[in-house]
């Protein structure tokens, strides 16, 4: 569907012209026949591009029924486009180089180069970008060069399935020089299928004369056995990921235990801050009666010399109050951090962090014996021991 220019779009005007206008066949000059006229948008503005068509006017000549269109044309951007290839690879670089969603991209062109483009057109051009940028990296010269002073590779295998259901897209690596050589949706992971995979990385490897020293994966049974069919005497080995992943699993399982051996200890913070709240909004309350006037006036005026008997909220109680909830926040963001992976068990640092709260609230406690902080001891060493 041509897209919708608004009615008050200023244009800048650009004729192109053939360059060459002798004919290829009879050696005649092409006349002009035609305009094609199209609109981009380019980072410069609007643009209007009006292209002359040539074609030769001699009716004895055999091309005379074919129409030249002018070289500079697919320099602005290909056949079809609405952007310009500046916009294009601007596109492409923030979508794949920084990882712009499409919500990101077309707010960015809106707002800075008022360029307004729907969500499908632009994931149209970022799939021609893609497709471009896979043609250039299998292309057999790019290739070659890449692997020209290369005479061993390392290829490797793996599966991604984005859900359940969902063909899986099978992704053959070159880990010397870290190129994707190519990728292919399988509906199953059948031998043959993964097979037809292998024997093609094979070939490559054949036209490239290459080598392949190696094989990484998995281990599924179909990589296995296709690999050694295809590849025969080639080692195949483990991938570091996998074999990571499944060594930890007993660790990770433990580490789950403790988590939760941890976080059945570490219990009633609710009800430590619930009492802090309470003696917080008693101690305002106090404090905001003791400043409303008496109605007697002859009772509400002080002798002189004479103290208030009402007591004044103290600042030092609420702010060691407001120490018990800061304690209380920490507590709760250590027992909801869970992240981590087989190299920093999350239950391992949940410990290692409880015992830091508890080490400091030992402190605090040693620290400050009576006064005010005695009205929240208790709910330190509740705090306390519970971590």
């Amino acid at each position: 569907m041509p897209y919708r220019w608004p009615a008050d779009t200023v244009f800048t005007a650009l004729e192109l012209e053939v360059d060459d206008r002798v004919c290829p066949l009879c050696g005649g000059t092409m006349t002009v026949c035609d305009h094609r006229h199209r609109r981009l948008f380019t980072f410069d503005g609007p643009l209007q591009v009006t292209s002359k068509l040539v074609h030769c006017p001699d009716r004895n000549c055999s091309g005379r029924h074919q129409t030249y269109s002018p070289e500079s044309e697919t320099a602005l951007a290909m056949p079809w486009w609405v952007l310009g290839w500046d916009v294009f690879s601007w596109l492409g670089h923030r979508r794949f180089a920084h990882a712009w969603s499409v919500p990101q991209l077309r707010s960015e062109l809106a707002d800075t180069y008022g360029i307004t483009l729907s969500a499908d057109a632009l994931e149209k051009y970022v799939r021609r970008y893609q497709g471009m940028v896979a043609a250039r990296h299998q292309d057999p010269a790019q290739m070659a060069a890449a692997y020209a002073s290369t005479k061993k590779v390392i290829l490797a295998i793996d599966g991604l399935q984005p859900e359940k259901g969902h063909e899986t897209l099978y992704v053959v690596r070159e880990l010397t020089q870290k190129r994707v050589w190519f990728a292919e949706p399988l509906i199953s992971s059948a031998t043959a299928e993964v097979g037809q995979l292998l024997a093609r990385a094979k070939e490559w490897a054949e036209r490239l004369g290459l080598s392949v020293a190696l094989w990484l994966s998995d281990k599924q049974e179909a990589f296995v056995s296709s690999i050694a069919a295809e590849f025969p005497g080639v080692p195949h080995r483990y991938c570091s990921n996998h074999f990571l992943r499944d060594l930890a699993k007993p660790v990770l399982a433990a580490d789950s235990h403790a988590k939760v051996q941890l976080r059945s200890k570490v219990r009633g913070l609710r009800a430590v801050e619930r009492d802090i709240l309470e003696e917080q909004r008693a101690s305002v309350a106090a404090g905001t009666a003791a400043s409303v006037p008496a109605t007697d006036n002859s009772a509400s005026t002080p002798l002189p010399g004479a103290t208030s008997a009402v007591a004044t909220p103290s600042s030092e109680a609420s702010t060691a109050g407001q120490v018990v909830l800061d304690y209380c926040t920490t507590i709760r963001g250590i027992l909801n951090n869970d992240q981590g992976g087989p190299l920093h068990p999350p239950g391992l640092r949940m410990a290692e962090a409880l015992t830091e709260v508890q080490e400091s609230l030992q402190r605090n406690l040693e620290a400050k014996k009576g006064g005010p902080w005695r009205t929240t001891s208790s709910a330190c060493l509740g705090v306390s021991a519970r971590v």
